[in-house]
Formats: structure tokens, C-alpha cells, sequence
């Protein structure tokens, strides 16, 4: 779509009533993001009250109508995703503007390939909107949808705003208290309470009531209290026990019942894993062992979703897969015909393996010619004990008793004998690549090292779920490709890579830590690296910039590598953290040359199985990146506290 044209939704297909929104950007730094927000609009233009304005502290409507789902991985970057409920919207809401801005004064000209596509409960893509010509700007709004003759219409808008959020904000109708706004960035970013949040301290007398963004909410405890055993040799008591499973079946039908259960019963995790999929926020019911007629012999999926809202039903059939059980594409392909003719919407499959962008986990037939569209959605494992985690440590639920069920869950889903782990096996390519690349005799374009590759990338993106889950932040994979690249010339690009060079290599960005986290897997010598790179301050002198930094890692392992970067040709000195804490001024380029940052490196043995176990690479990868993050970034984030991410006041009505 071109700026300024619109469509109706009715004209691009049948199932409009719930739309996702995909905000998308690249950043050829890897490390510029940007947040989404959506206002609700009436038929004067602006906000009707403070519930009206989602953005990262007020992410989701009570009525379902709108939910901000988060990031998500794509091969040039991220995208955010809205989830948009058009038959739950109020009637009086006339326009629904989706828009995105960034923090820190930092403008969109630095983010390449701006986008918004519109995609239906399914998952098909309706339009695409590309964004031009930013710049400084550090706001946009990049499309809205309205209200037209009993429908709803898009309008591909692409404005942009040099204000920022608060200038968009202000003029729907939102004040927005920039003075508050600016002391709470300058305030360090506190730990999580272990309970509940508190709230705010009452406005004084005089002041205007400013509204609260955030709820309060439920979380667990840190620190587990001290238990009332007598000995290590006593079982606390479990809602679901996993020693008595012995069969792959009987773990996917404890396995399958406890999660839809529980999904059911918390009606945060039920929406949260399902809102993505099109389903509607409404009454969720779930079922398991569903027996459905198909020919001649019956069907019987794992389990089955259902959501009613205002007399509506959103079906979904779940197939699950525990342990190292792979999805069976013929079982798929009857469950997909199933819904199609029954009427239900999607089908779900969940395993321990990660679903990958152009790369389906299984391929099944679409008949173009029903009219009832079916979508086939997959979720690993490992993502769904995250959103468990993110619930219970960081975000909250509704109250205790929702806590302690999720906090089941993850027990059950973390028990060695669960059979629900995660990515855990790198496929049966992993030893052969090894050994060619052990024996240079692995050659360009061999399809195993692209389906090593495709490995890699999964157990990244599980890397960054697990850490994500444990720090409460948003950890994504970093992809630096060219705009356009698809998905299968990336993958051979770097399978080639790994023939002729050796190496797997991954960038984590982890929100609000400067710069990215890379991890290098060297196949020939057998060593991790993790590493991470600090940029120069602004001011102060070079041997004040190398002092403080080794005081900053006074804590750290001594086998920390220190690498300076300079503008000139050259490497700049380095040495082990061991060596330098003596003589920071090692760190010094003897040249003179214009210290530009420094490069922090540790190194660890990489395991040699393609499996999880204790001499496995995939517990290896693990264990760097925890080391790294625990011993190295966090070191730096402690003794050089980030302004945290300040939730602007607002108060409605002004400019009404």
C-alpha cells in the first residue's frame, strides 16, 4: 500500500473480526528497537479515558479488544505484535491508530525497513505498508483502522513525530507529564519485589489524580522459604507428580492435560499463549482426549481449546510431543482436515522443538478451496515455561492461587522425567559436520551443514527464551542480513561460512544492556567465546575509561580476555583480566591511537555430543552464556546502574 490509500477488511477476506498488527524494523547496529502503542479513538478524534492509550506498561484490554503480544525474531530484526479483537472493540470507538516510538531521544533514522503487515485470526498475510523517510522523527504512526458503513477500513498514515511519544500522545487527547516523565528515567532500575507490587504514594491534595498504568499483580517469592523437612530425603508434596512416568504416551497425556488445565484456570497464561493464535479474550474451556469422526475411523487429538465470547466459539485442536518424539506430518494433515470440516479454527502443536521463519516443523496440504480457513501454530516447550516464568517472577497474576498453578508447571515441565525440556538434540548432521570440519574435508553447499545451521538458530532462540524467563527482559537473536534476503539464501550463506571458516556464530540483544551479547561456537578448536563490547565514554581519559573498567569487574573471573578497540588497523592490546588488574594501563595503545571501547571475551571447552547431556553442546552453550551474563554483564550493569524505561503520567481529557 502506498501512504495515505485505504482498503476495507471485508474486501481482503472473510475472517477479519480479529486482526494482528506487525510492527517491524532492522537496525544495522543490531541493537535499535523501538516500542509499539495503539489509542482508541472516538468519533471527536480523541482517547475517551487513560484505558484507551496501550503502550509497554498498560499492554492489554480487559475486554480483549487489544493486546500487545510482544517481540518476536525475524531474519532482519524483530517485529511487535498487537492483537486486535474488532467485534470486541466498543461501539462507540471509531478509530484504532497503531504507532511506535523510541526512547532516550533517539530517532527512527537509524532503523531501516520500518513495516506494518495486517494478518487475519489465521495467520495470512492481508497487507503490507512500508515507511519512508523518518528521519529524526521519534514517533510514528504507521497505519489506523476506522470504522466505514457497518465495516472497518485500513489507512496506511506514515506521520511521524519529532516530540516523541508525548507528542503523539498529546494530541489524542493525552496529557502527558514530561517533567515526571524525565525524573523517573534519571532514577536506576530497581530490583523486582518479591510479592506483590506496592502501590504508588497518594497524589497530594492539590495535585490532579493521575491514573495508575499498571495493576497490581501477584508474583512469587525470589527465595524459596526455608523448608520444614528434616532431611534432603523428603519430596515436598506436588499438584503433578512426575515419578511415576514411564512411557513417551503416558508423558504426553500428563503432559497435555496439566498444561491445558492450568490454561484454563489462569486466564493470564490462557490468553497469553493463545492470543497470538487469533483466539478471542472470552470463557476458555479445555479438553483432552477429544475423540472426532474422520472416515471410517475415528480421530483422537491430544487435546482441545475452546474460547466463547458474545455466543462465539474459537475451536483449536492440540497435538503435543514429548521427549525426542517428532511431529507426525500424516497425524497433522488428518487433524487439519478434521477442523477445516468441522469449523474450527487452528490447529496447535506443541514439542521441544523450535519452529524456525520459512522453515514449517511439519508440511501439510491447504485445500485453496474451502472457504473456512484452518492455521497451523506451534509451541515449543521451552516457550511455554517461559510465559509461565515471566508470570510468576517478573509480571504477576491475579492472585496467590493462580501463582502457585503456574509455579506447578514449571516444576512439572522442568522434572527430568516431565519428557517436556526443550530443544535438545542438534539432529543426526551435527557429528558428521563435525568430523568434516575436523578433517577439512566438508565441502560448500553440503545440505548438512545448512540443517547444522537451522539447529544453531533453534537452540539461540532457546538460549534467549530461558534467559529472558530468568532476568524478566525481553532477549531476542540479532540477525544482520540485507533487507530482502530470504530465509533459505541466509541459511546456505552461513552453512558456506561454517565449511570454509569453522565457526557458528549468534548475537543476543538483551533489553536495556548496551550493546550485544555474540557467542562464537569454534568446531576446530573446540572452544566457546562469549563476548560483549562497551563503547568509550564520551569524556574523561583513556586511562581513566581502562581504571574504571577494572574496577567495575573487581568481581569478575580472572580469566576474563580484555581486547581494546581502536581506529586504527590493528588490534588494540590485550591481556587476561588477571594480568591487567595490576596495570590498567596495559589497556593503552602504545601508537596513541583513538580508543574507541574495549571488547570483554571469556572462553569455555565446548561439549562434544549433539545432545543436553553433561558432555553435550547444547549444555555447554548454556552454561557459557550463564557464566558470561552473571560474571560479566551483570557486573557492568551494577556498577554503571541504565536509567530504566520511565511509564509516561497521563491523564486523560486534556485537549478534549
Amino acid at each position: 500500500m502506498g501512504k495515505g490509500s485505504n482498503v476495507g477488511l471485508a474486501e481482503l477476506s472473510s475472517q477479519t473480526g480479529a486482526v494482528v498488527a506487525r510492527l517491524g524494523w532492522s537496525s544495522a547496529s543490531g541493537d535499535g528497537d523501538a516500542d509499539v502503542s495503539v489509542l482508541l479513538l472516538g468519533a471527536d478524534g480523541k482517547v475517551r479515558g487513560d484505558a484507551d492509550f496501550y503502550f509497554y506498561n498498560h499492554p492489554a484490554a480487559d475486554d480483549g479488544s487489544v493486546q500487545l503480544l510482544g517481540k518476536t525474531p525475524t531474519d532482519s530484526g524483530s517485529e511487535d505484535r498487537i492483537g486486535l479483537d474488532l467485534t470486541a472493540t466498543p461501539a462507540d470507538v471509531e478509530r484504532i491508530v497503531v504507532a511506535a516510538s523510541r526512547y532516550g531521544g533517539a530517532g527512527f533514522g537509524d532503523l531501516e525497513d520500518l513495516r506494518l503487515t495486517l494478518a487475519d485470526r489465521g495467520g495470512e498475510e492481508l497487507l503490507g505498508f512500508s515507511v519512508d523517510g523518518m528521519g529524526e522523527m521519534r514517533a510514528v504512526i504507521f497505519g489506523e483502522l476506522y470504522r466505514r458503513d457497518g465495516g472497518w477500513k485500513f489507512r496506511a498514515v506514515g506521520q511521524g513525530y519529532d516530540t516523541g511519544l508525548a507528542g503523539l500522545a498529546t494530541d489524542f487527547g493525552i496529557d502527558v507529564d514530561d517533567a515526571e516523565e524525565a525524573e523517573e528515567a534519571e532514577e536506576p532500575r530497581e530490583p523486582a519485589a518479591p510479592a506483590a507490587v506496592a502501590p504508588p504514594e497518594p497524589a497530594a491534595p492539590t495535585a490532579p489524580k493521575r491514573p495508575r498504568t499498571a495493576r497490581k499483580k501477584v508474583t512469587l517469592p525470589a527465595v524459596a522459604r526455608k523448608s520444614l523437612a528434616e532431611n534432603d530425603s523428603w519430596h515436598q508434596a506436588r499438584l503433578f507428580p512426575c515419578g511415576t512416568l514411564k512411557s513417551d504416551r503416558e508423558r504426553e497425556m500428563r503432559a497435555t492435560s496439566v498444561l491445558l488445565a492450568v490454561m484454563a484456570q489462569v486466564p493470564e497464561y490462557g490468553r497469553r499463549l493463545t492470543a497470538g493464535f487469533g483466539a478471542p479474550a472470552g470463557r476458555m474451556e479445555t479438553f483432552t482426549e477429544v475423540s472426532l469422526p474422520f472416515g471410517d475411523t475415528p480421530r483422537r487429538p491430544d487435546g482441545l481449546i475452546r474460547v466463547e465470547r458474545a455466543g462465539k466459539l474459537w475451536t483449536a485442536l492440540v497435538e503435543t510431543k514429548t521427549n525426542g518424539n517428532a511431529l507426525r506430518p500424516a497425524q497433522v494433515q488428518d487433524y487439519m482436515d478434521i477442523a477445516a470440516r468441522r469449523g474450527y479454527e487452528a490447529v496447535i502443536t506443541v514439542s521441544n522443538d523450535v519452529a524456525l521463519d520459512g522453515s514449517p516443523l511439519v508440511d501439510v496440504r491447504t485445500d485453496a478451496r474451502r472457504k473456512h480457513k484452518v492455521a497451523l501454530w506451534h509451541l515449543s516447550w521451552a516457550e511455554v515455561a517461559h510465559q509461565a516464568q515471566m508470570l510468576i517472577r517478573h509480571e504477576g497474576v491475579g492472585n496467590a492461587a493462580h501463582a502457585w498453578l503456574l509455579q506447578e508447571l514449571l516444576l512439572y515441565l522442568q522434572h527430568d522425567n516431565s519428557g517436556c525440556h526443550g530443544f535438545q538434540n542438534m539432529g543426526p548432521a551435527w557429528v558428521p559436520v563435525r568430523k568434516g570440519i575436523d578433517e577439512e574435508t566438508l565441502c560448500e553447499g553440503d545440505p548438512r551443514a545448512v540443517e547444522v545451521v537451522a539447529s544453531w538458530e533453534r537452540l539461540i532462540r532457546q538460549v534467549c527464551l530461558r534467559l529472558g524467563g530468568e532476568l524478566g527482559q525481553k532477549v531476542l537473536p540479532v540477525q544482520r542480513v540485507k533487507r530482502g534476503t530470504d530465509t533459505g539464501s541466509r541459511r546456505a550463506a552461513q552453512a558456506d561460512r561454517l565449511c570454509r571458516e569453522g565457526r557458528l556464530q549468534a548475537e543476543l540483544r538483551i533489553q536495556d544492556v548496551p550493546g550485544v551479547l555474540a557467542l562464537t561456537a569454534d568446531l576446530r578448536t573446540g572452544r566457546l567465546r562469549t563476548s560483549i563490547e562497551v563503547q568509550a565514554p564520551e569524556q574523561g581519559q583513556p586511562l581513566t575509561w581502562a581504571k574504571r573498567l577494572v574496577r567495575q569487574l573487581a568481581d569478575a573471573p580472572a580469566d576474563i580476555h580484555v581486547e581494546t578497540l581502536t581506529d586504527g588497523q590493528g588490534s588494540g592490546p590485550r591481556g587476561t583480566l588477571e594480568r591487567l588488574r595490576p596495570e590498567p594501563a596495559d589497556l593503552l595503545p602504545r601508537d596513541g591511537a583513538r580508543i574507541t571501547g574495549f571488547r570483554l571475551s571469556l572462553f569455555k571447552g565446548m561439549g562434544s555430543t549433539r545432545g543436553s547431556a553433561e558432555t553435550g553442546f547444547i549444555r555447554s552453550v548454556d552454561e557459557a552464556v550463564d557464566r558470561f551474563h552473571a560474571s560479566v554483564v551483570t557486573a557492568l550493569e551494577r556498577r554503571v546502574p541504565l536509567p530504566r524505561k520511565a511509564a509516561p503520567a497521563v491523564r486523560a481529557g486534556a485537549g478534549v
